[in-house]
C-alpha cells in the first residue's frame, strides 16, 4: 500500500489506518526494516497477509529488503508493494507520531550498531533515546504489544559458571562494549514501558545467520571467509538462523506472553567450527593459523594509534578482541520449553546463507 498525502498528510494517515483497522482488524509497525532481522521478518508478515508498516532512514537500502524477498518468492515486487513505507529516524518525534497512527503491534528491530568507542553518543541517541520514543508512541497510541529484539551483548556475565541465562545478572563494572551498554539501556526503557503497562517481550539473539546484508554482521563474515579469511579464533559464539528469529518473534507476539526475555541461540559452536562450515559451504580452503590472544591485543592497539594519527574508522577494538575469545555459552531453556521450539541446525543454517551469497556474488 502506497499513501498519496497530499496536503493535509496527518488527516489522510489517520483516515487510511481507520479503514485499514476496519477492515482487516490491526496493523502492525516494524522499526529497522531494511535490517537483517527487519527485513526478514517484513517477508514473514506479509507472506500471511498481515498488514505492515515498516519504518526505514534511507531509500537506498530498500533494496535490500527486495534482494531478502527474492530468496523467498519469485513475485518479491509484489509482496514489497504491500508494505506501507514510511521515512522516519527513530528520534523525530513528529514522523514516528505519524508511523503510530492506528497502529496494534510493534516490532522494535532498528539499532545502530558499532564498537567503536567515539561512537558512544550516537549510539546512545538511537539505541537509548530511539527505544524511548518507541515505548512512549506504544503506550500513548495503547498499542497492545511491543516486541523488543535486543542482544545477547546486553546479557549479564556470571563469575561462577561459564553459562549465561536470562536471569545473570548485569554487570556494570565489567569492561562491557559501548554497544553492549546502549542495548542494555535500551531494555532498560522496555522493562520501563511494562511498568507504565505496555506488554512487551525482548528476545536476545546470538550472532544471527542471515542473508542479504554482507557488509555487516555474520553476511561479512561469510564474505571474509569467501575472500579468504586467515585467521581463526579459539573463542565460542552462540548462533542462530534468522529465520529462527523471525518465527519466534511473530509466536510471541500471538501469544499471551508478556514482560520476559528470551535468550535466542539454536547453538553454542566454536569460532573455529563457525568458519570452517562457512567455508565448507562456500568451497574455499578454511583459515588454518590459530590467531593468539597476544596477536590480535597488538593489532587492537595499532588500530588505535592508526585511528588516532589518520581519523580512519577503528576496525578493532579492546572488547571486540576479547569476544573473540569468549568461552561462555548462551542457555536456551527457556524458550525451547516455553513454545516447545525446535531450532534449524546450525549448518543447515550457514549452508543456505552460503548459497544465498554465491548466487549473489557469482
Amino acid at each position: 500500500m502506497k499513501l498519496n498525502l497530499g496536503k493535509d498528510k496527518n488527516q489522510c494517515i489517520i483516515t487510511v489506518s481507520l479503514l485499514i483497522i476496519l477492515y482487516f482488524g490491526c496493523m502492525i509497525l516494524v522499526t529497522g526494516g531494511t535490517g537483517l532481522v527487519g527485513s526478514h521478518l517484513l517477508y514473514h508478515l506479509v507472506s500471511k497477509n498481515e498488514t505492515v508498516r515498516a519504518i526505514y532512514r534511507r531509500p537506498k537500502k530498500l533494496e535490500i529488503v527486495k534482494k531478502v524477498f527474492s530468496y523467498y518468492t519469485d513475485n518479491p515486487i509484489d509482496l514489497y508493494n504491500k508494505i506501507d513505507w514510511v521515512e522516519s529516524d527513530l528520534l523525530d518525534i513528529p514522523k514516528l507520531s505519524d508511523a503510530f497512527i492506528g497502529v496494534t503491534y510493534v516490532y522494535h528491530c532498528a539499532a545502530f550498531v558499532s564498537f567503536e568507542p567515539d561512537k558512544y553518543h550516537l549510539l546512545r541517541r538511537t539505541n537509548i533515546e530511539g527505544t524511548a520514543n518507541i515505548v512512549n508512541l506504544s503506550i500513548s497510541n495503547n498499542v497492545k504489544k511491543l516486541c523488543y529484539v535486543s542482544s545477547i551483548a546486553a546479557l549479564g556475565e556470571s563469575s561462577k559458571s561459564n553459562v549465561i541465562n536470562e536471569e545473570t545478572a548485569w554487570n556494570a563494572e565489567a569492561d562491557n562494549s559501548v554497544y553492549a551498554i546502549t542495548k542494555y539501556g535500551a531494555e532498560l526503557e522496555v522493562w520501563r514501558g511494562t511498568q507504565e503497562g505496555l506488554p512487551a517481550v525482548i528476545v536476545n539473539p546470538g550472532i544471527i545467520i542471515g542473508g542479504g546484508i554482507w557488509s555487516h554482521g555474520s553476511g561479512n563474515i561469510i564474505k571474509k571467509v569467501y575472500n579468504k579469511l586467515p585467521f581463526y579464533t579459539n573463542g565460542r559464539v552462540g548462533a542462530i538462523a534468522v529465520t529462527d528469529v523471525v518465527n519466534i518473534m511473530t509466536n510471541l507476539l500471538k501469544s499471551d506472553i508478556a514482560n520476559e526475555r528470551f535468550i535466542l541461540v539454536a547453538d553454542n559452536i566454536s569460532y573455529q567450527y563457525f568458519i570452517n562450515t562457512i567455508a565448507k559451504h562456500l568451497e574455499v580452503e578454511p583459515p588454518i593459523k590459530e590467531a593468539k590472544p597476544w596477536l590480535l591485543a597488538i593489532a587492537w592497539r595499532l588500530d588505535w594509534l592508526k585511528h588516532k594519527l589518520t581519523g580512519k574508522r577503528r576496525l578493532l577494538v579492546k572488547q571486540m578482541v576479547a569476544s573473540l575469545f569468549n568461552q561462555v555459552d548462551y542457555d536456551n531453556t527457556k524458550i525451547k520449553q516455553t513454545l516447545d521450539y525446535n531450532f534449524m541446525p546450525i549448518e543447515k543454517s550457514i549452508q543456505t546463507v552460503a548459497n544465498q551469497f554465491l548466487k549473489t556474488y557469482n
